[in-house]
């Protein structure tokens, strides 16, 4: 019989919506295996309070992350393993490819993307931003190499991130999931024409090119259409282009700020086609949310952003302003191909979903683990 393992989760530094979401979703929707005795997962407690309670997880306070980043580093590096042979840990999950926790045996996740797309850290210039991002790239190398297993979130960062590090032996993908109120019951594709509302979520930042959207949306010919930009409002260079070009634009385009991820199935329902003009994902959460709800989607040609959208969607160049409008006008000018669209995306999206995520995660961990120790003990 199989020894019973004690799972560890490094998620001391999950700070992003998408991280946070990922780990509440794996851990709600675990199926416990007879082999998986404890979870243990270290954090911070705003994050270990929104975790679910059940007497196999483990909630264990991290250090303050507040507190400055050379603090965080040295207490993953030199106390957190510690903390894990004091809990009788077996294997740990590093949710951040840029942890410095070398403990073995361990996967890491791979998250991250902007250090490794080919001409994305020029967009910040030389600045802070891009050292940071720069450092990162390098920090990461090593704890993907020194990893017994690797999350990548899908086939493009694979391959885009092992051309930088090398063959990476063993790694698995496993997409995220959604979250079951996405998955909303409208058909959005019948809708009049001349009135329709778009919708892009995203914070602002340099690779979302909100800008070039609402130039796009403001060329587009009469007609009443409002254009929606939910998200953080950004700071630096790429609010300002922001600001600009809706300063210029006389169309109807609301900017809300920061919204809470559980108000965003509404403003899904509420609009008719969504908009995705990233040009850097590893995994683009809001577009497959979107799919889920089965909007009519409008979306970037870059990343991975065909391989999960498919057929599913109009592409067009998030750097081109023309490319942008001529997609937003196909999506006006034909309401069957909508319909369409809408009916094949949201299908896809039925391959999303953290039941699976959750299953393909620790059926990995227990794999890695027991490779692991009959590689040691022949």
């Amino acid at each position: 019989m199989k020894k019973k393992i004690n799972i560890g989760i490094d998620a001391s530094r999950n700070k992003s919506g998408g991280a946070k979401i990922h780990l509440i979703g794996i851990l709600n929707d675990i199926q416990l295996k007879n082999n998986i005795n404890e979870v243990h997962v270290w954090s911070y407690n705003d994050l270990l309070n929104e975790l679910p309670d059940f007497p196999w997880l483990k909630k264990h306070c991290s250090l303050n992350t507040e507190l400055p980043l050379l603090r965080q580093l040295y207490w993953q590096n030199k106390v957190l393993p510690k903390e894990l042979k004091k809990n009788n840990v077996d294997i740990l999950l590093n949710t951040d490819a840029g942890s410095v926790c070398y403990f073995k045996p361990s996967i890491v996740m791979s998250r991250d993307m902007l250090s490794y797309e080919p001409g994305e850290m020029k967009r910040f210039g030389f600045s802070f931003a891009r050292l940071r991002l720069l450092a990162l790239k390098y920090v990461q190398k090593k704890s993907l190499l020194n990893a017994d297993g690797v999350i990548f979130l899908t086939e493009y960062a694979s391959a885009i991130i092992q051309n930088f590090t090398g063959k990476i032996k063993n790694y698995k993908i496993i997409n995220h999931g959604i979250s079951d109120e996405f998955r909303i019951d409208k058909d959005y594709a019948s809708k009049s024409n001349s009135k329709l509302q778009f919708l892009y979520v995203s914070n602002v930042s340099f690779y979302k090119h909100q800008w070039n959207v609402v130039e796009a949306f403001s060329k587009i010919s009469g007609r009443e259409f409002k254009l929606t930009l939910a998200g953080g409002l950004g700071a630096g260079k790429a609010k300002k282009l922001l600001e600009k070009s809706i300063n210029k634009s006389e169309k109807n385009i609301e900017l809300t700020g920061h919204i809470k991820h559980e108000d965003v199935p509404k403003l899904l329902k509420d609009s008719d086609i969504f908009i995705f003009a990233s040009s850097c994902e590893n995994m683009p959460n809001t577009l497959v949310e979107a799919m889920a709800s089965g909007i009519p989607i409008a979306c970037s040609n870059r990343g991975p952003m065909p391989e999960i959208l498919r057929d599913g969607g109009i592409y067009f160049d998030p750097e081109n302003v023309d490319s942008i409008k001529d997609a937003l006008e196909l999506m006006i000018n034909d309401t069957e191909m909508r319909l369409n669209l809408a009916t094949k995306s949201k299908h896809y999206s039925n391959d999303y979903s953290w039941k699976i995520c959750s299953e393909k995660t620790f059926n990995y961990l227990s794999e890695i683990y027991y490779n692991f120790h009959k590689k040691y003990d022949e």
